[in-house]
Order: structure tokens, then C-alpha cells, then sequence
């Protein structure tokens, strides 16, 4: 589980495709400093597994055919920036919200509307997750927890502060970036529970 608290931006050094899965290898000192085989690390929103830490602050993790076909993963190239973070520990602070690392789908970067300290940014939103949204309510975008701000038919909005667009890679991402969705996990678990009462 995460918090959808970004550590680090991290650096993609090399992708080796292996047919139907790739292997990459990420560097990222923070996330890396207290890592060992077989310890989850979100990129991008997705919990990656590692496999091995590698001198200079980097590890290598494979992603398999499912997930390079259901997340933006599959556009990373040796050079790409990434969000970073770690498993959240049982005994830490929640900063964000209950994130699996599990990419319900993506969406492209619709427009980006700056103000004076904070800018506003819009999101496609895929009908099959659009139940899920709400205004106030949180929403991870590329493993970033984040705030709906607005909403429309297909959109929603966040508002990042200057904090998230200096320290996270949605701060630079231009319109028609894809980006990783997750939604609330709680509000899927209620509809679930919703079904079988009423059945």
C-alpha cells in the first residue's frame, strides 16, 4: 500500500524488452537507500516489485505484458522521469489516501491552466472510472494522491500547488501526456457491497 506521497523523481536508465514483458532499470537514491529484493516501489502510480539494488541508487524491476498494455509504463524510454515511492509503513502518517499501485486505466492531459501560486490541470476522464469521481475527493495521478477539483462529463480537474509541480512529473507534463489513474479503492468496494445487497 502507498499514500500517494511522491519521495523522489527518479531517472528511467535503461528498459530491456524481454517479448512479452520488459525489465527496467530506475534510479532513484531516497527509494532505494533502505531497499532490498523483493520490496514494492510505485512508479508512476504502479507497485512495482524489485528485483535488484544496484550501485548508484538504482534497482531494476519487471513488468509484465498486463501491465505495460494497462498503464503509461510502456512509453518509458532510458532518459523519462518518474514519481517514486516507497511502500507506506504500518507505523507512518497517511499524507494522501489509501493507494494500491494498482492502475485502474489512463487518461491524457486535456489543457493546463496556470494562476498565480497554484496551477489547474485537466484530465480526460474514462467513462468506465467516471462513477468513481468526485469533486473533493481523491484521485491518484501518476501515483500523485490528489484533490478532484472540478468535474465534468469526461474532465476532471486537480489544482497543484508549487510544491507538487517542483517535486512531481505532472508539474512538466504537457497537454496529451497520458498519465496513470487510480481511483478511490473505497468507493469500488462500496458499489461491489451495494451490488450483492441489492441481489
Amino acid at each position: 500500500m502507498f499514500t500517494g506521497i511522491v519521495e523522489e523523481l527518479g531517472e528511467v536508465v535503461a528498459k530491456d524488452d524481454l517479448g512479452d514483458c520488459a525489465r527496467f532499470t530506475i534510479r532513484g537514491p531516497v527509494v532505494t537507500a533502505d531497499a532490498g529484493h523483493g520490496d514494492s516501489i510505485a512508479v508512476n502510480g504502479v507497485c512495482l516489485t524489485v528485483v535488484d539494488v544496484l550501485p548508484g541508487g538504482q534497482f531494476t524491476a519487471d513488468v509484465m505484458g498486463e501491465t505495460l498494455n494497462r498503464s503509461s509504463l510502456r512509453g518509458l524510454e532510458p532518459g523519462s522521469r518518474v514519481n517514486l515511492e516507497r511502500a507506506a509503513a504500518v507505523n507512518s502518517r497517511l499524507g494522501g489516501h489509501i493507494v494500491q499501485g494498482h492502475v485502474d486505466g489512463t487518461a491524457q492531459i486535456l489543457a493546463r491552466m496556470p494562476a498565480e501560486g497554484w496551477e489547474v490541470v485537466r484530465i480526460g476522464l474514462p467513462a468506465a472510472l467516471a462513477r468513481y469521481v468526485v469533486e473533493k475527493g481523491s484521485i491518484t495521478v501518476d501515483g500523485i494522491s490528489l484533490t478532484v477539483s472540478g468535474i465534468g462529463d469526461d474532465w476532471f480537474e486537480v489544482s497543484l500547488i508549487p510544491t507538487t509541480r517542483e517535486l512531481t512529473t505532472l508539474g512538466r507534463a504537457p497537454a496529451e501526456t497520458t498519465v496513470n489513474l487510480e481511483v478511490d479503492v473505497i468507493a469500488k468496494y462500496v458499489e461491489r457491497l451495494m451490488q450483492h445487497s441489492a441481489e
